[in-house]
């Protein structure tokens, strides 16, 4: 809140000094130490949360919020300054690879290098995955080969019908997973399914959690709309990639799940964690698209969703290896390795596509 009221008092005298690079350092790491705190608090209290109300609806309120924050950030860069048609197809490809690559493989390798090998059900794995496979095509990887429009675009009416069928389908899967089918997303079988943990240290009443994490998300609306600013200044005027504004914003919205993943596969809690990467991509695509697409229509600003190139088929490696890694119901360290190669593949694209 102090970051924000400075903003507000002085946001235009600090925009004006970004031509110092020092000061845009300075400006930046500022600003999304903040939003990164914020979502950190965000994550903290949404663990909270999850304890009491048992999975999977702890993790669902955790994807929801940071989807929401990772929403809000790519409206706000992509409003300001020069149209980046680009902009949600690189922040989409930069969440996929960091979770299905980054965290997966981390929260694996760590997960079993302590505990040797760790099991989830397979069910749930296989729950999300049939949903993730189809819309990561439909989205990223269909607009490359529609012939309605020139260039990876899709059509208006191709565009509303791929945001009907994103958002259908995502309700449909949360029906399942908080339903009937709730047990899948647990290691413990049947209707009543409940993830039985300890409560973690510091924890309070529910109402306290759900207003504080509520709290914590609302500065960041505000706050994303002023770190457009530095990384405006960076791609346009000093001509770095294009494809790193989407980076920063994955990174930003990435980094707190991947940290409540980590913490669960150390605790010996795959079943959780499983259900944070997965859900979070799942989240990600059927909500971030539907969003966007939403935003562009409003704004008359064009959006590009197709990969191109190496990243295309880095995209359909990555999630044939997700289906072999998710096809055993057990995980060991070969697969976090395997994830983790594949992340650092993605880096060096970034660097030298």
């Amino acid at each position: 809140m102090a970051t924000c009221l400075v903003f507000v008092a002085a946001g235009k005298t600090l925009h004006a000094v970004l031509a110092n690079p020092f000061l845009l350092a300075v400006i930046f790491v500022w600003l999304f130490g903040v939003i990164l705190g914020s979502a950190m608090a965000v994550v903290r209290h949404a663990e909270h949360i999850a304890v009491r109300l048992g999975e999977p609806y702890g993790t669902l309120i955790l994807t929801l919020s940071v989807t929401f924050i990772e929403v809000m950030s790519i409206s706000a860069v992509m409003l300001h300054g020069a149209n980046n048609p680009t902009l949600v197809r690189d922040t989409l490809l930069a969440v996929i690879m960091i979770i299905l690559n980054g965290m997966v493989g981390l929260s694996l390798l760590v997960g079993a290098w302590k505990h040797r090998e760790q099991h989830y059900n397979l069910q749930g794995a296989n729950a999300y995955l049939s949903v993730i496979l189809p819309l990561a095509v439909l989205a990223l990887v269909l607009p490359d080969y529609t012939v309605t429009t020139s260039g990876p675009t899709l059509s208006t009416a191709q565009q509303w019908t791929l945001g009907v069928m994103m958002i259908g389908l995502y309700v449909v899967f949360l029906a399942v997973q908080t339903g009937r089918y709730r047990g899948y997303f647990s290691m413990i079988d049947g209707d009543a399914a409940e993830e039985h943990e300890a409560a973690p240290w510091g924890a309070r009443s529910l109402p306290y959690h759900v207003t504080l994490l509520t709290l914590y998300i609302l500065p960041v609306v505000y706050l994303a709309e002023q770190l457009a600013y530095p990384v405006d200044y960076v791609t346009e005027t000093l001509h770095a990639p294009k494809a790193l504004s989407g980076v920063v914003i994955a990174v930003l919205v990435a980094t707190p799940e991947a940290i409540g993943a980590v913490r669960a596969a150390l605790a010996n809690q795959m079943q959780r964690s499983v259900n944070i990467f997965l859900g979070s991509v799942l989240a990600t695509i059927a909500l971030t698209i539907p969003a966007m697409l939403a935003v562009s229509s409003w704004t008359g600003r064009p959006i590009v969703l197709g990969a191109e190139h190496a990243n295309l088929l880095l995209l359909l490696l990555t999630l044939g290896v997700s289906i072999l890694t998710f096809a055993s119901g057990h995980t060991n360290v070969l697969q976090g390795v395997i994830h983790l190669l594949l992340f650092v593949a993605f880096l060096l694209l970034l660097v030298q596509g």
